[in-house]
């Protein structure tokens, strides 16, 4: 990717530089202290751009850096256009986007519009007075007849979204926490300032944004709706033609509602709002119907195997996938899919390689390639996470033991990911010299970054070999996905298929060797691509694969 140019044009139609990349997510409270504050910043991200260069990495995503009270650790923002001081400094971001640049590296950060904090000047000014100018950049409502809540909206965090302003009699609407009012986008000078903000960031020489939340913004709160309002693809239409359209920059929209058919509305080829979008069926449908992520069932491999092919068939001509198994919100990918206790390197590789021979571009999330694992809080006082603590006491009130609920959040609760990354066996994890503002996850003495990048047999090597793929196999970007064996229970079986060259993948997901026999047309012999035991370059009638083995071969016709 050559990031030397900017801005960088988009052709209207062909292949993309995003095609064959591989985005790194940076959760930067978490990632890398400099200066011992026991807090993550832009020049510790600085200190570790040799390493994300040596893994392959070609874009970084940051989490929110923007100034903010830290209510959702940065999603909460009070100045769109400066940086938190515990971060640095805007002229810190700016030697990052220098040096990545040098490393080869691209910029995307974290697009949070849907809501501001409630220390932004904007919504100060907006809670004055019922006639202040500004108090249409966010929504305002009248009580009930009772004096209550002016509907039953409930916030993502837990409890009602509406909060009464004593000082103007009415209450405003936050989808999340109470100090995270949502913007009013029905306003046209809510959006301008939007593009003009975005355009700031753009103008810096960023590579792209990640969007938060972004189904939300066309939300109709009167009626109950707030996911995929009716003018959100008028919206977000309008925000290419007004900021990025004409920029050859990436942009990924958080979309917790979307499906394969809206997704097509937001990334396909002939409307070019987004270049993806990050889509959770995978996620959800392994949560529980009451209790949602706080009890998750469990793990069902014939169901992921359905909605993860489901995705790619839909989007195969049209639009484009978004690939990952974690984030900042998510819990852990070898905690949640792999086996930590009994095969963690082999599960973890495992799962990194049905992930990156998908047809999309994948993410990772930071120490997702060392095998970071969730941690094992014991209390809940252990906990940071605004949510967790919301829903630990909502849950309770409901009759739910602490124990159970401390059970659910060591699987599903947002902290899992957020324990700061281990870089090597020293204090903290070589994270801090100082306390981290939240505990290291106790392992990292054998599960860190250091220890892993002098293994030859190690997760992070085999990362960076299927991130190496991807750059030097046309194959692993643009070929054609078939599932095969849908129904096993054991294994997920695909092939990716362009011009005379296809890939055969086998996956075990189960901590005991599998034996399977193959449809002739998966009976191949050629170059083994990657395995996590030993290279087997020959698929006869019948196989064992040994627990959680995955092996790729390439059949060149």
């Amino acid at each position: 990717m050559d990031l030397s140019a900017t801005p960088m044009r988009r052709s209207p139609l062909g292949p993309k530089w995003w095609h064959t990349a591989t985005i790194y997510q940076v959760y930067p409270r978490s990632f890398c202290d400099s200066n011992g504050d026991g807090i993550g910043d832009i020049p510790g991200v600085i200190s570790k751009l040799d390493y994300l260069r040596k893994l392959g990495i070609d874009v970084i995503w940051l989490s929110p850096i923007y100034k903010s009270p830290m209510d959702d650790n940065g999603y909460d923002i009070s100045d769109y256009r400066d940086i938190a001081p515990e971060f640095g400094t805007l002229a810190d971001f700016d030697r990052l986007v220098e040096e990545a640049r040098k490393h080869g590296i691209g910029i995307m950060l974290d697009l949070v519009v849907n809501h501001t904090s409630d220390e932004y000047p904007w919504f100060q000014q907006s809670r004055e007075a019922t006639n202040n100018p500004f108090r249409d950049f966010y929504i305002w409502r009248k009580p009930a007849k009772d004096g209550g809540p002016p509907n039953g909206l409930k916030s993502s965090f837990g409890g009602p979204a509406w909060t009464l302003d004593v000082e103007t009699g009415e209450y405003y609407l936050h989808m999340f926490s109470r100090r995270q009012p949502d913007l009013n986008w029905e306003n046209p000078a809510v959006r301008r300032e939007i593009y003009a903000m975005m355009n700031w960031w753009l103008d810096r020489g960023i590579a792209g944004f990640r969007m938060d939340v972004i189904d939300y913004i066309g939300k109709q709160p009167d009626q109950e709706l707030i996911k995929d309002g009716p003018h959100l693809h008028d919206y977000l239409q309008e925000m290419s033609a007004e900021t990025f359209g004409s920029r050859d920059i990436l942009t990924v929209g958080e979309t917790w509602s979307a499906t394969p058919g809206s997704a097509l509305l937001y990334s396909g080829r002939d409307r070019g709002e987004l270049s993806m979008v990050f889509q959770f069926e995978h996620v959800t449908q392994q949560w529980d119907e009451i209790y949602g992520k706080w009890r998750p069932k469990p793990f069902d491999l014939v169901g992921l195997k359905t909605v993860l092919g489901k995705w790619q068939l839909a989007l195969a001509k049209d639009g484009w996938n978004s690939l990952f198994w974690g984030n900042h919100d998510l819990p852990r990918a070898v905690s949640r899919y792999g086996d930590v206790s009994g095969y963690h390197v082999q599960s973890a590789k495992m799962l990194a390689t049905v992930l990156h021979l998908l047809k999309g571009t994948p993410y990772v999330y930071q120490g997702e390639e060392i095998g970071m694992t969730n941690m094992p809080f014991t209390s809940i006082e252990q906990y940071r996470d605004v949510e967790t603590l919301n829903m630990h006491r909502l849950h309770l009130d409901a009759g739910l033991s602490p124990e159970d609920f401390i059970k659910g959040a060591n699987q599903s609760g947002r902290d899992n990911a957020r324990t700061p990354m281990q870089w090597s066996a020293a204090p903290h994890g070589g994270f801090s010299t100082g306390v981290p503002w939240i505990e290291v996850n106790p392992n990292y003495a054998t599960v860190n970054a250091e220890r892993a990048m002098t293994d030859e047999q190690s997760i992070w090597n085999h990362y960076r070999k299927l991130i190496a793929l991807r750059k030097t196999h046309p194959v692993v970007v643009y070929g054609d996905y078939q599932s095969w064996l849908d129904t096993h229970p054991d294994l997920f079986v695909y092939t990716r298929t362009l011009n005379e060259d296809r890939v055969v993948v086998i996956a075990n997901f189960r901590p005991k060797a599998v034996a399977l026999t193959l449809p002739s047309e998966l009976q191949i012999e050629g170059p083994c691509l990657i395995c996590n035991y030993g290279p087997v370059q020959r698929l006869g009638d019948t196989i064992e694969l040994r627990p959680y083995e995955a092996i790729a071969i390439l059949d060149q016709g």
